[in-house]
């Protein structure tokens, strides 16, 4: 799993996609036809010819952070790019990726020894804390660091278990893993153009997908993406049913209808798929977060679309823990749908 490792690890906060982007480049043209870039950054690999057009798409970005100032001292403030619990940030370490290379520094705020009472009770928000680079004062921190540098979360990556994965960025890298191996499934009896889409920018309003989508003009597109598993503790079974190890999320509708709605075509040739491959599947419905999905089938006319996610535990943490055979699942079941997909 060296390829999915080598993901988790790169570096591609929303709008900064390039060390990942160059990676999707050079594993998507392994098994394409023919793969771009667009203008706005999305990776675009074509493989396979017919009447349909199919768009797969999975985001190359991550949340993350960006130096917004330098104070006197030489400690940064930033901005969060990206939904981020303030609750998960203090003493996080992170790297700030600077033209002249990585510098490593920890978020801190004032210590709780020093708090009053009151304070103590509170949720310390993101613009009350700071980085932490070793700088002695502005000067040399500025040496080091620029304002608009993109941070991320430090790259980590394991196993829990024999399947059991965690890593940084798994939302969406898992999903870029698993656009590269159902592109290598591909075969020629499938009757239509597969477009296998990594988006920029997802994270900040979904808008590569747009861009991407309008291009292209796809017929039908299915998103993958990770979702919230909820087997975890004083996670209700109403809230979220999803397990790790169950298989993927077959999503009917994202953010309570705000969010995509799953064309119910497209929903019955999965459902039907995962029935006659036999591959284990469970049902997402989801009252918050978006994908791609939710962008796409809004596009010109409106693209039929639907979502295949990896269920995850800790998304939008510094670290996020997937099954692997849930993601290998989400490989088999997309690239044995794309036939009768074509046929609709």
């Amino acid at each position: 799993m060296e390829l999915l490792e080598t993901l988790c690890r790169a570096s591609g906060v929303s709008g900064f996609e390039d060390e990942v982007k160059q990676l999707m480049k050079k594993q998507l043209g392994k098994h394409a036809d023919e793969v771009i870039e667009d203008s706005f950054g999305n990776v675009i690999a074509r493989k396979g010819a017919g009447d349909k057009k199919i768009m797969l798409a999975a985001h190359m970005d991550e949340i993350g952070f960006m130096v917004k100032h330098v104070t006197e001292e030489g400690y940064l403030n930033f901005i969060k790019v990206g939904g981020i619990d303030n609750r998960i940030l203090l003493h996080q370490k992170v790297i700030v990726k600077t033209e002249k290379g990585d510098v490593e520094g920890v978020i801190g705020s004032k210590p709780p020894h020093l708090m009053k009472d009151e304070e103590r009770k509170k949720v310390v928000k993101h613009d009350e804390m700071f980085i932490d680079i070793g700088c002695r004062d502005k000067k040399e921190a500025e040496k080091k660091v620029s304002l608009g540098d993109p941070i991320i979360f430090s790259p980590t990556y394991g196993n829990l278990s024999r399947d059991v994965i965690y890593g940084k960025a798994v939302d969406d890298r898992v999903g870029c893993w698993a656009l590269i191996e159902i592109l290598k499934k591909i075969r020629k009896n499938i009757d239509a153009e597969v477009y296998a889409c990594a988006t920029t920018q997802e994270e900040v309003g979904l808008k590569g997908a747009r861009v991407a989508a309008y291009k292209i003009n796809p017929d039908y597109a299915v998103a993958i993406d990770t979702t919230l598993a909820g087997d975890t503790p004083n996670v209700k079974p109403q809230e979220s049913n999803l397990k790790l190890g169950e298989g993927p999320a077959l999503t009917v509708m994202e953010a309570s209808g705000r969010g995509v709605i799953s064309h119910p075509k497209l929903h019955k040739v999965l459902c039907d798929t995962s029935k006659k491959k036999k591959i284990p599947t469970q049902i997402d419905i989801l009252e918050g977060g978006m994908t791609d999905a939710a962008i796409i089938y809004l596009t010109r006319e409106g693209i039929p679309s639907s979502v295949v996610s990896i269920p995850t535990r800790y998304i939008h943490g510094p670290l996020s823990v997937f099954n692997l055979k849930d993601a290998q699942n989400t490989v088999k079941l997309i690239a044995s749908a794309l036939p009768s997909i074509a046929k609709l």
